[in-house]
């Protein structure tokens, strides 16, 4: 896969706070990539940066393996901050303001308004609309042009569920138009919808990083119940295949070591002659794995 962004070393100060500090990552072309981290953690800055908006102080950063400049950028749609539309315009004439800023099509706002469902009020103020459709217009102006990067500082921040699930459709979308997207937000559960893979930043340093399905499957524990919960703990901790077995009344939550899953504790149960009631994989949230990593 072809590497879209490539961050090497990246660090930003801003006096004695150190807000992204000395970080490396890749996102390929296709990617969904989500930036995790409780408030401080660096996700605005480390947007900020590569989208142009401030400079870091040390390492570096590639958009499709160049140094990034005026052409590439054209291709990034970037939300990091909401756009400053004017509030007694109609949300045709903001958009037109924004498409000769950024020197776009005139004629791509008919599309991006309907994208975000907002084609039947575009003769409607700015200043009339709800939230949700502020932060769907913003995403409007993101897509003018059609850019194949998008770049959202938590493009679903203080939406109700309905506005949350609006945002998420659109980035789906955009997602499955093969655009290459890398948001950040601390709503976990978007992230585990939405992304391929994530990073995990606290004060500005990467925690953990790489496909969303990877981290989760990590220490993904099995719980079985049976008659003989004790007996089986035992030969269990006897046989090496736990990291850890804890006894909860006739149910085991079992840590498996690297490589070991759920079918392998059936066949060894029924190699003891134990027969087992209940055998699940119990998948840990994304949102378990962030807090224990940022305690």
């Amino acid at each position: 896969m072809e590497k879209v962004l490539e961050i090497s070393n990246l660090s930003k100060s801003y006096g004695l706070i150190t807000a992204v500090n000395n970080l490396s990552l890749e996102v390929a072309t296709g990617d969904v990539f989500g930036i995790l981290g409780p408030n401080g953690s660096g996700k605005t800055t480390t947007l900020s940066v590569i989208s142009g908006i401030i400079a870091a102080d040390t390492g570096s950063y590639k958009w499709f393996g160049s140094e990034p400049n005026a052409s590439l950028r054209k291709n990034i749609g970037s939300l990091i901050e909401v756009p400053n539309f004017y509030p007694y315009l109609s949300l045709y004439k903001n958009l037109v303001i924004a498409a000769r800023i950024k020197d776009k099509p005139l004629g791509d706002i008919e599309r991006v308004l309907k994208l975000v469902n907002l084609w039947e009020r575009k003769a409607s103020r700015f200043d009339t609309l709800s939230l949700g459709m502020k932060q769907r217009l913003a995403l409007g102006n993101v897509l003018l042009g059609d850019p194949s990067i998008l770049v959202l500082d938590e493009p679903a921040n203080g939406l109700d569920p309905e506005g949350i699930a609006e945002v998420r459709e659109i980035i789906l979308r955009e997602r499955e138009n093969k655009k290459t997207i890398i948001m950040a937000s601390h709503i976990l559960d978007e992230v585990e919808k939405v992304c391929s893979h994530v990073v995990i930043l606290k004060n500005g340093q990467s925690l953990a990083m790489g496909r969303v399905h990877e981290l989760l499957s990590a220490d993904d524990p099995v719980i079985v119940s049976c008659r003989e919960a004790e007996k089986l703990k035992e030969e269990i901790v006897r046989s090496g295949l736990s990291e850890s077995v804890e006894k909860d009344g006739d149910e085991l939550v079992i840590v498996l070591k690297k490589g070991k899953g759920a079918r392998d504790i059936n066949e060894f149960a029924f190699s003891k002659g134990i027969v087992l009631v209940h055998l699940e994989t119990r998948k840990q949230s994304l949102e378990s794995q962030f807090l224990e990593l940022v305690k």
